[in-house]
């Protein structure tokens, strides 16, 4: 029997707010503020859900991303025993928690792009220096 692919999204769209929610209200530790669900994928069977998160103000340490999914994954339980009354399934899927490092990848590659476009038009001659041209001596 084919699965619905709409039952995943449901699911992990409860799963977000939920998360979100417990981040917000029910969850009491301070290293956890300023954290938001940028997103969640569940996998088709409904058995694990992946929860990408970031830190509002980020001080890109690589140290710091680890110490808040550690925090998270400590969390867990309690997160999990929120979600068993939200979600209609016989079990409540596993989670595990991820630095969405999405956002840096991509102003990594625009930061990139724009260096290659500034090394192009330094390197590029004007219009004007085309027509300039060298100098020749066309009298002979």
């Amino acid at each position: 029997m084919p699965s619905d692919s709409r039952r995943p999204r449901r699911v992990a769209e409860a799963i977000r707010s939920t998360v979100a929610e417990a981040l917000t209200s029910v969850l009491a530790d301070p290293g956890l503020s300023g954290v938001v669900v940028t997103s969640v994928t569940v996998s088709d069977d409904l058995c694990q859900a992946r929860v990408c998160v970031r830190k509002l103000v980020d001080d890109g340490k690589p140290a710091s991303r680890k110490r808040l999914v550690e925090r998270l994954e400590h969390a867990r339980g309690r997160i999990r025993k929120l979600l068993g009354p939200r979600l209609d399934l016989r079990r409540v899927p596993e989670l595990r928690f991820v630095f969405d490092d999405g956002p840096d990848a991509r102003n990594r590659v625009d930061e990139l792009l724009h260096e290659i476009t500034r090394e192009k038009h330094a390197v590029e001659p004007t219009s004007t220096d085309e027509a300039v041209g060298p100098a020749t001596d066309k009298s002979k």
